[in-house]
């Protein structure tokens, strides 16, 4: 699969992970809270699968050599 997540895009979605993650592992969140599962995997692995479908991309894209 071809890499969608930007580096923005990518750095928020770890944070937010680990965030909720640690929140549900102290027990200040429900269980809800290791749904930051799928953003820590995505930005880890710069591939969302919503975005694919949709076909967002927030990734730079490759300059090609024209001439």
């Amino acid at each position: 699969m071809q890499a969608n997540v930007g580096t923005v895009d990518r750095v928020l979605r770890i944070v937010i992970g680990l965030v909720l993650i640690g929140l549900a592992a102290t027990g200040r969140v429900g269980a809800w809270g290791w749904i930051g599962i799928l953003p820590l995997l995505t930005g880890i692995v710069r591939v969302c699968p919503a975005y694919s479908m949709l076909g967002v991309k927030t990734c730079a894209t490759a300059k090609s050599d024209m001439k």
